[in-house]
C-alpha cells in the first residue's frame, strides 16, 4: 500500500500544473488517509511539486510517522489552520488551491491571516475526490469483501423479524452483527423503518414495535478495511396485498433496468432515467422522490451521482448504488438498493442478498 499512497500522490501531483497552483491544501479526512494512509483525526497536507508535508499535532505524530512513508511530518504549534498558512508562507507559495467545501470561513480566515498578502487562495474543488472515483483493483477487491459482509447481516437481520420488535433492537443488532465480522462501524446511522414510517426515507430507529402486515425498509453499510457498503432490502410481514406486491415488482424492474444501464461510457443521467421511465410505466414515478445512487468508496456518499440530468460518464473502477423506491404517507415505501462495481466490459453486483419480495 506504500507504493499505492506515493502512486496516487505523484497522480495529484501531476494535475497540479493545469490548475496553475503551487500548492494544494487538503483536510479532508478521506482525503488525507486516500493519500497517505493517515488515520489520525486531525491534521493537514499540502502536496506540491515539492513534496508532501502532514502537519497533525502532537496526539498524532507518532501514529503518523508509524503509518506514512515518503512525506514530511511536522508537529503543529498552536492552531492547526495558523500553523498551515505560516509554514505555505515560509514555503515562498503563491498561489495555494483549497476546497471551499472542506474549509470553512472561520479557517479559511486563519489561512489568510497566518500566510499574508503573498499567498493568494485559489478555490480547487474535488482534485482528490476526483482521482477517488475509479478504484483500483485492491479497493475493488476491499469493497466487494465490504459489501458481502452488509449483505450477510441484512440476512440475518430479516431472520429475525417478529411482531414486537422495536425499530431500536434491530439497528442496535445489525450495528453488533457488522461489528462482529469485522467492520470497524457503520457506515451511516443504519435505517431501520416499520410500517408507515417506511414512507421516510431517511427514517432512523425509534422505539415502534414491529406489527403484522407491515413494510419493513433496512438500509445499513458496513466500514470494513476503510471503504464502505451500502445496501437497502424491504420486506413484508405477512401476506403482502396486491398493491404491496405491485409496487415492489415495480421497483425491482426499475433497479434492474437501471443496474443494466449502468455500464462503462454511459451517462449517469441516462442510468437515472431508466429507473424513472420503468416506475412511469407503473405510474408510480410521482412517489420516487430521490436519484436513483451514488457513488461509494471511503465515504458513503462520492461522485459520481446518479441523478436526474447528470452527464458525467461511468468509468471502469467507478462503484455507484443503485437504489430506487418508491414511498407514500400512510402507507409505507419500498426500496432496494445494491452496490455495482463498473468494469470495461461488465457490471458487477457487489451485494449479494436476494432481492425478490420476502413475506415473513
Amino acid at each position: 500500500m506504500t507504493t499505492q499512497f506515493h502512486r496516487r500522490r505523484s497522480r495529484l501531483i501531476s494535475r497540479l500544473p493545469e490548475t496553475k497552483i503551487d500548492a494544494l491544501l487538503i483536510s479532508g479526512t478521506a482525503n488525507r488517509y486516500y493519500l497517505t494512509g493517515f488515520t489520525g483525526e486531525s491534521g493537514a497536507l499540502v502536496v506540491s511539486q515539492k513534496g508532501t508535508s502532514l502537519i497533525t499535532d502532537g496526539r498524532f505524530t507518532v501514529q503518523g510517522r508509524a503509518e506514512v512513508s515518503g512525506i514530511r511530518i511536522l508537529q503543529q504549534k498552536g492552531s492547526l489552520f495558523e500553523f498551515v498558512g505560516q509554514f505555505l508562507k515560509d514555503s515562498k507559495c503563491r498561489r495555494v488551491g483549497f476546497d471551499p467545501t472542506q474549509v470553512t470561513v472561520g479557517q479559511l480566515q486563519s489561512l489568510r491571516k497566518a500566510a499574508g498578502a503573498g499567498v493568494r487562495w485559489i478555490p480547487a474543488l474535488g482534485k482528490v475526490e476526483e482521482l477517488r472515483m475509479s478504484k483500483d483493483a485492491a479497493e475493488l477487491a476491499q469493497m466487494r469483501r465490504a459489501a458481502i459482509l452488509a449483505g450477510e447481516v441484512v440476512q440475518h437481520t430479516i431472520s429475525l423479524l417478529k411482531p414486537g420488535i422495536r425499530e431500536f433492537e434491530v439497528g442496535a443488532e445489525i450495528e453488533y452483527q457488522m461489528r462482529n465480522k469485522g467492520a470497524s462501524g457503520p457506515a451511516f446511522e443504519t435505517i431501520v423503518a416499520f410500517g408507515e414510517r417506511a414512507a421516510l426515507p431517511h427514517a432512523r430507529p425509534t422505539a415502534k414495535r414491529l406489527r403484522k402486515n407491515e413494510l419493513v425498509v433496512l438500509d445499513l453499510g458496513a466500514i470494513l478495511g476503510h471503504y464502505c457498503s451500502d445496501v437497502t432490502r424491504t420486506v413484508y410481514v405477512g401476506r403482502a396485498p396486491k398493491r404491496v406486491r405491485t409496487w415492489y415488482q415495480a421497483v425491482l424492474e426499475a433497479q434492474r433496468a437501471a443496474i443494466a444501464a449502468a455500464k462503462s461510457g454511459a451517462a449517469c443521467g441516462d442510468v437515472d432515467r431508466a429507473a424513472r421511465q420503468v416506475l412511469t410505466g407503473y405510474r408510480l414515478e410521482h412517489f420516487f422522490v430521490h436519484s436513483t445512487g451514488h457513488g461509494l468508496g471511503l465515504e458513503v456518499h462520492e461522485e459520481p451521482r446518479v441523478a436526474r440530468g447528470q452527464k458525467r460518464r461511468l468509468e471502469p473502477g467507478n462503484v455507484i448504488t443503485i437504489e430506487p423506491g418508491v414511498y407514500s404517507a400512510g402507507i409505507g415505501g419500498i426500496r432496494i438498493e445494491d452496490d455495482v462495481a463498473v468494469h470495461a466490459d461488465r457490471t458487477e453486483i457487489l451485494t449479494r442478498a436476494p432481492r425478490d419480495l420476502i413475506e415473513i
